[in-house]
């Protein structure tokens, strides 16, 4: 299994339209980077976000997930509360071949600024828009630019294809449109 440069994720963009729409360069002024990358391509999160609140009081449980928890918000610039977080998507879909899994890290210009962005890996023949979470760690509000990058993606691939993909396994979250929030 080894890591894939820029080339390689260009060839299978093309070939498999992997990521969707996509963008073959870095794209770096006056925007936080997106777009193919050395060994990896930098997502742009989407204007649709799920906030964070504890209006409720609710309990946090992943396997009852109270959607009342969450404040839907659309807009080019997302504040995220001290200490909370908010779901939300790219703005590049996926198809991940079957011989391929991913690895998403947050951007370093986020990370740098107490912002951690965490990202399940994609699996061999998941399929969908990505879920992002988004955590603001600081005492402080803070800004997510919609439409830049925030996250990226590194391609890893077997020396074969898996025997069993996400797609076999019917996945609860294969071929995700938008923000899901958490399902058993």
């Amino acid at each position: 299994m080894g890591l894939k440069p820029d080339h390689w994720i260009r060839k299978m963009a093309l070939k498999h339209r992997m990521i969707e729409p996509f963008i073959d360069r870095q794209v770096r002024e006056g925007v936080i980077s997106y777009g193919v990358s050395s060994y990896g391509y930098d997502v742009r999160v989407a204007d649709e976000f799920k906030i964070f609140t504890n209006v409720y009081s609710t309990i946090v449980d992943p396997k009852s997930f109270d959607s009342n928890s969450m404040v839907d918000f659309k807009g080019e610039v997302c504040i995220i509360p001290p200490n909370s977080f908010a779901l939300a998507r790219t703005v590049e879909y996926f198809r991940i071949p079957r011989s391929v899994m991913t690895i998403c890290v947050g951007k370093s210009t986020y990370a740098r600024c107490g912002i951690i962005v965490n990202v399940t890996p994609f699996e061999p023949e998941w399929e969908g828009f990505v879920t992002l979470e988004i955590s603001n760690t600081t005492p402080l509000p803070a800004k997510i630019y919609a439409n830049e990058g925030l996250a990226q993606v590194i391609f890893l691939e077997g020396d074969e294809p898996c025997e069993i993909s996400y797609a076999d396994k019917k996945g609860k979250y294969q071929h995700q449109q938008g923000i899901l929030l958490p399902k058993v």
